[in-house]
């Protein structure tokens, strides 16, 4: 099939190299030149395990293009996706200009029938104004062209984007016509080993369902870390708690391993546009907001930990910080309780080492870029260098069986606040270091 991507952000991107992969002609539109530019050039803007390559095969190939002309883009596509971003509105809301730019170039530039597909997260209702925007812009043309909005939530882990896509553990296809079921059923059909991993919705559900994945994946992570902090006050240890519970089929140990609270791009926008639009129907989503909350205070507790040993005046402090990203295999640092707790201890007078795989030019770049007195170190052995303490924030796998002694042999101090209560108690002891965990008193 021909493909119009619209967007070449991590969703677009991912979605489009995906396609191509298994034999689709995709073209990848976008208004940043600059990112255009780059990707014909083979630089990928992410960092995702096996995009780059994916990226640079298919464009080979000649399977793969990218554009700034959205004409071009539309010429030949019979599919056009909407893939752009829907970024978090001042009030919580998700802000919906980028999707109804798209619905209207859409409008201005399709030259025959086709079907549309919204691949962004969006909210309830926002297929209706896409259908609306696009037919404004046609009627204004003089055109009877014909087309149909498709809602098609994406469910991409970030690490595992691209082994999600190509196996995916279910399809939401939001369509009531079935024209528009039957060509998005041949397009996912090399990804499709299995008929229950489709499923076929009405759009107003498919675009609901995206928002209730991740908040109550979100509501689990805010769980479990809430008994954490009961554990830690009542004296029992939540990484026990978390097997007696998780052994539970009901229940499962995914996402319920305590820490600072989630981050990323996903769980704190979508809980909070859920929310807002709960607010717009009349209701209030008294969970949804207490899953926020939770998570918000989450964020501060290591700093809580770090103060209590420290005292509240940190000068000639010296920290390093393992881990950046909000979780492994990712750079993403957006909403990372990484932020929130190196601005805090910034803020109390300490200094700071930090080390992440993969982060640690967002950071210098964006996150962090006014914390200029921040070192970054070249890799995690020498960010440790006369450390007071180590504080673990980011779970990457080569943190989790380090050389001990090693560590022990470059630090000041032999203190770990260990923000994913990654190590073993006993040996944290057997190795001679304080160890401060989550939900553990």
């Amino acid at each position: 099939m021909k493909i119009a991507m619209i967007g070449t952000g991590y969703v677009g991107l991912v979605t489009g190299t995906c396609f191509a992969e298994v034999g689709n002609d995709v073209i990848c539109v976008d208004v940043d030149k600059n990112k255009i530019d780059k990707l014909q050039r083979g630089v990928i803007p992410i960092y995702e395990p096996g995009l780059t390559e994916m990226v640079k095969n298919n464009y080979e190939r000649g399977n793969l293009s990218f554009t700034t002309d959205i004409g071009e883009a539309l010429h030949e596509a019979n599919i056009c996706f909407i893939a752009v971003g829907t970024p978090m509105g001042e009030d919580g809301s998700a802000d919906l200009q980028y999707v109804l730019q798209a619905a209207r170039d859409i409008g201005k530039h399709m030259v025959h029938d086709m079907f549309i597909v919204d691949k962004s997260t969006v909210p309830v209702g926002t297929g209706e104004k896409v259908r609306k925007v696009i037919k404004e812009e046609l009627t204004k043309r003089g055109s009877n062209l014909k087309f149909d909005i498709i809602s098609n939530p994406e469910f991409l882990k970030e690490g595992n984007a691209c082994a999600d896509f190509m196996t995916p553990d279910r399809v939401i296809i939001g369509s009531e016509h079935p024209q528009s079921i039957e060509i998005m059923k041949q397009l996912y059909e090399p990804f499709i080993r299995s008929r229950e991993v489709f499923i076929i919705m009405d759009v107003k559900s498919a675009e609901l369902t995206k928002y209730a994945a991740n908040s109550m994946l979100a509501t689990k992570i805010s769980f479990i870390n809430e008994v954490a902090n009961i554990a830690e006050r009542v004296g029992a240890d939540i990484n026990k708690v978390r097997h007696g519970i998780g052994s539970d089929q009901r229940i499962g140990y995914s996402f319920i391993n305590p820490g600072c609270g989630y981050g990323g791009s996903c769980f704190p926008k979508d809980v909070q546009a859920l929310i807002r639009t709960s607010e717009e129907y009349g209701y209030d989503a008294k969970l949804l907001k207490s899953v926020e909350s939770v998570n918000k205070l989450q964020k501060e507790v290591l700093v809580q930990k770090i103060v209590k040993e420290y005292g509240t005046d940190l000068h000639g402090k010296h920290f390093a910080v393992w881990g950046l990203a909000f979780k492994p295999g990712t750079d993403d640092m957006r909403e990372a309780p990484s932020i929130i707790i190196i601005s805090k201890l910034l803020s109390l007078g300490a200094t700071i080492t930090v080390y992440d795989p993969k982060a640690m030019d967002m950071a210098k770049q964006y996150y962090l870029q006014n914390y200029p007195s921040i070192v970054y170190a070249p890799n995690k052995y020498d960010a440790l260098a006369e450390a007071d303490a180590l504080i673990l924030l980011t779970e990457w796998q080569e943190f989790q069986s380090p050389d001990f002694i090693e560590m022990k042999g470059r630090m000041k101090g032999h203190t770990i606040f260990d923000g994913r209560n990654q190590y073993k108690l006993k040996l944290m002891k057997h190795y001679g270091f304080h160890y401060v965990q989550i939900g553990v008193k």
